[in-house]
């Protein structure tokens, strides 16, 4: 009777964490895309420039890429409990002082503190879902986790214009002071303390200033590309010392001892390829989100409003869907079912390429939902299947480079697929005809974006066979074992 008690507890509590956990992942969602719509405002208030206030957002993403594997790596060394209340609060805390901040330089420093906050919700969280989940229970939990992450992302630009509109621009963080405390006391009671790995003390101070000079570089220079003349020589630069950076730090990793990102976990095919398709999915799900606004406001000529619903979609699909994908990834195995959700990416990005002047509002959803089912079906099995492919101690820095492949094909979606889609379109123009994306005929766009996607649909078919590769050695190694 005691130990039936005691089993119901453990279940309890295992859904009263994910609750906490979905809260934080709820907020860091929610801040990534809330503050965006504040940034005129800002301009205004503080009698700044666009220059300036752009490195409100920037700083906070920055830290978010930069310092991902660095948490990873204390998180396998901490207990993850610990560290996720140190998140929390920070996140809290640079919250409070974002949204009372007085001068633009005060609320960009803020910013940063925040972000350090968000990269230990960020990281810890599949890390300690796998750590209190069962693995037949891991694939769901996680769906779980993306649904609230998804809903931070659709509500972000609803919830941003009623609260700034309501309440100005200050509300917009400050709201992220009381969830940010009841997701606390939740894992502060609920939370089991974790493990902490004795044998793990060491933290290479110097791989992680590599790292993060090696991640800075190339965020910047990745950034600086959608400029003319892709961002001149000073691009360059910075491309080249991150590939200098990547070089030394791959280095630095193999005579350590102890080293920041244990290279000999990329020996398990498994790890590997499941972050390459994580890329794949993050860069082409965010080129979409990206150029789709610029097509339907200056192509078919919606509205504002009436594109935000449109490009809402998407992650309101994935809410849907993802719960779905992780109970049917535990059921039947991860790989089918993320290989049946990059099948219809892939067919999505066939369909997208189809859009044109005449596209109507019932066009757009026929060809937008296999898209977005296909982002809820594949991204919940991929990262259990990240999760579930490294040994325990290592829970985080699997969660870390899970969460780097996110931010890598955020910057490349919106970076070089923005390229290609610009230069496609340019291409349509008399020579010498200066080019702008608010200015170019209609047909010159339809023609930029149809290409690009028909590229794109190219590029995941090799993701798809990644897939179908994966599947396979699944399938061999169930009969191998007889199950």
């Amino acid at each position: 009777m005691k130990s039936k008690e005691a089993s119901e507890t453990a279940i309890s509590k295992e859904w009263w964490v994910l609750l906490a956990v979905s809260l934080g992942t709820f907020l860091f969602s929610l801040d990534v895309h809330i503050v965006n719509l504040a940034l005129p405002t800002l301009v205004e208030d503080f009698h700044s420039d666009f220059a300036t206030v752009e490195w409100v957002p920037l700083s906070y993403s920055l830290m978010l890429a930069v310092l991902v594997l660095c948490v990873a790596r204390l998180g396998d060394m901490w207990r993850k409990k610990l560290l996720y209340i140190i998140g929390l609060t920070a996140f809290a805390i640079s919250s409070l002082v974002c949204g009372t901040a007085t001068t633009i330089y005060l609320l960009i420093a803020a910013r940063i503190f925040q972000g350090l906050g968000a990269v230990f919700i960020a990281v810890l969280t599949p890390a300690m879902v796998t750590e209190v989940f069962p693995n037949e229970k891991r694939g769901f939990a996680l769906g779980i986790v993306a649904s609230t992450g998804w809903a931070g992302v659709s509500l972000g630009p609803t919830l941003g214009g009623l609260l700034i509109e309501h309440w100005g621009w200050r509300s917009a963080f400050l709201i992220n002071v009381p969830i940010s405390l009841i997701a606390m006391v939740l894992v502060i009671v609920l939370a089991p303390g974790g493990t902490s790995h004795s044998g793990q003390k060491y933290f290479d101070f110097g791989g992680a200033l590599i790292l993060a000079i090696t991640l800075t570089c190339f965020l910047l220079g990745m950034t600086r590309l959608q400029e003319g003349d892709l961002g001149g020589n000073i691009t360059l630069i910075f491309l080249a010392v991150a590939v200098i950076g990547f070089v030394s730090f791959l280095l630095s990793q193999k005579k350590s001892a102890q080293p920041l990102l244990n290279l000999s976990l990329f020996r398990t095919l498994e790890l590997s390829l499941s972050l390459i398709l994580s890329v794949f999915c993050y860069t082409f799900v965010n080129a979409v989100v990206f150029i789709l606004p610029f097509f339907l406001e200056l192509v078919n000529h919606y509205s504002e409003q009436k594109v935000g619903l449109l490009i809402a979609v998407i992650p309101i699909l994935g809410i849907c869907v993802a719960p779905v994908a992780g109970s049917l990834a535990d059921r039947f195995g991860e790989r089918s079912i993320s290989t049946i959700g990059m099948t219809l990416l892939l067919i999505g990005c066939l369909a997208i390429g189809t859009f044109s002047e005449e596209l109507t509002v019932k066009g757009y959803l026929l060809r937008i939902i296999p898209f977005g089912i296909g982002y809820g079906l594949f991204q919940p099995p991929n990262q259990s299947a990240i999760m579930g492919s490294v040994p325990p101690q290592y829970l985080s820095v699997a969660s870390g480079l899970w969460f780097f492949s996110r931010a890598l094909g955020q910057v490349m979606g919106i970076t070089l697929i923005g390229i290609l889609f610009s230069r496609l379109s340019a291409s349509q123009l008399q020579v010498d005809t200066p080019f702008s994306v608010t200015t170019a005929p209609a047909e010159a766009l339809v023609f930029g974006e149809q290409v690009s996607f028909r590229i794109v649909s190219a590029i995941l078919v090799i993701a798809l066979v990644i897939c179908g590769f994966l599947w396979q050695r699944q399938n061999q190694r169930l009969k191998i074992n007889g199950t």
